[in-house]
């Protein structure tokens, strides 16, 4: 019996919600669309858009890969590479050979590289606010990493394969991702705090909140006012267009 009752409570309350949410429903997705469009002007207006430009290595060996173990090894060097591209000796020479004004930490931060898995290729990239020093920077730090790299660790230099590119996209901020994102963001929100209050709301409206909150059973109710007075005026209505046929 108690699980009947518990069933039948949890049925209600999630009709109350849908009821609520479907009552509610143009404001809901009113204030999605109100968060997407802030989402948009805050990412036009306040976020500073980036540009990125990726250049491309070769690991090479001195007597070229002939076997399954010089691949191998050559596919493990990329890990210790990828390392000493954004050392500080490298990273230190690019800022002074074009003069940037930022620290080694700093152009750390913009460097990523990557080594597509089962190959000897890493790939620089760069990211800047400004796309013609994003080019300029990974073309001069791949330089100065593949010929540091042959210095330091004896081997034949890496071979740049692909310079970067000047980029005309912008890579971030995404508006069109921001503005979904916001929708859903001010979608679930409103809905929450629709649902979230309605579960809340324990004051009692009709006869079956009575007997839900209080078990009790009711034997009679009053009448609205405000309905007893409309119901009272439509019916004088009625029997004045009556009374004129």
């Amino acid at each position: 019996m108690m699980e009947n009752t518990r069933e039948d409570e949890l049925e209600i309350d999630l009709k109350q919600i849908f009821y609520v949410l479907k009552e509610k429903i143009l404001v809901i997705i009113a204030m999605g669309l109100l968060v997407a469009c802030l989402s948009c002007v805050v990412t036009k207006l306040f976020i500073t858009p980036t540009y990125t430009s990726t250049s491309s290595m070769l690991l090479l060996m001195e007597n070229g890969l002939e076997t399954a173990s010089d691949v191998q090894m050559g596919t493990q060097l990329t890990k210790d590479y990828s390392v000493l591209i954004t050392s500080r000796p490298v990273l230190d020479e690019t800022v002074k050979n074009l003069d940037l004004d930022m620290t080694y930490e700093e152009l750390k931060e913009k460097i990523s590289v990557e080594n597509p898995e089962g190959t000897r290729i890493l790939n620089i990239t760069v990211e800047d606010s400004e796309p013609k020093m994003a080019q300029k920077i990974v073309n001069e730090v791949a330089n100065i990493a593949s010929q540091f790299i042959g210095d330091k660790m004896e081997v034949k230099a890496p071979k740049i394969i692909d310079e970067g590119q000047l980029p005309i996209h912008k890579s971030s901020p995404n508006m069109k991702k921001n503005a979904a994102l916001g929708l859903l963001l001010g979608l679930f929100v409103s809905a929450g705090a629709f649902v979230v209050i309605a579960i809340m709301d324990d004051t009692i409206k009709t006869e079956e909140d009575v007997e839900k909150y209080l078990g009790l059973s009711t034997l009679t109710s009053v009448p609205d006012r405000k309905d007893y007075i409309n119901e009272k005026k439509h019916g004088k209505k009625k029997k004045s267009k009556k009374g004129r046929k």
